[in-house]
């Protein structure tokens, strides 16, 4: 499977909005929702709720894409933001704000850099790791 890479990008937009709102406000259950939208991509990027707002709004007057990305480490980077809201969601939750302020701002780090400038650090990431373990044979 392979993703177009401007659905990923507006994700990552969406997701900036949300974080910084969620730095602005403190609000746990949004950083709560944030993970479960990670969960789902995590599982199959296009199954999540802005993938489904990208297909639907703004790819019909896009168009095709030129190019695409394989889906795995877009799942993987998908995962880690997850981890991260999972914590950051715990952390507001459960009243330790500086927990949930750090791992929210990891989290919109990531996003920005994908948002901005196509920056996958999750994407990167698996990548990294797929070359330090592959084997010769």
């Amino acid at each position: 499977m392979e993703l177009d890479p401007r659905g990923q990008r507006f994700a990552a937009t969406v997701t900036s909005v949300v974080l910084v709102v969620v730095l602005a406000t403190g609000w746990g259950w949004l950083a709560l929702a944030q993970a479960v939208v990670f969960a789902i991509t995590a599982g199959d990027p296009r199954r999540g709720p802005y993938a489904s707002i990208y297909r639907a709004l703004l790819l019909p007057r896009l168009g095709p894409p030129v190019e695409r990305e394989p889906a795995p480490p877009v799942r993987f980077a998908q995962l880690v933001g997850f981890s991260f809201m999972a914590v950051a969601s715990v952390g507001y939750l459960s009243g330790v704000t500086t927990l949930g302020v750090v791992f929210t701002a990891f989290g919109l780090l990531a996003a920005f850099l994908n948002a901005a400038f196509g920056l996958c650090l999750g994407c990167e990431a698996y990548l990294a790791i797929r070359r330090m373990t592959a084997r010769n044979v």
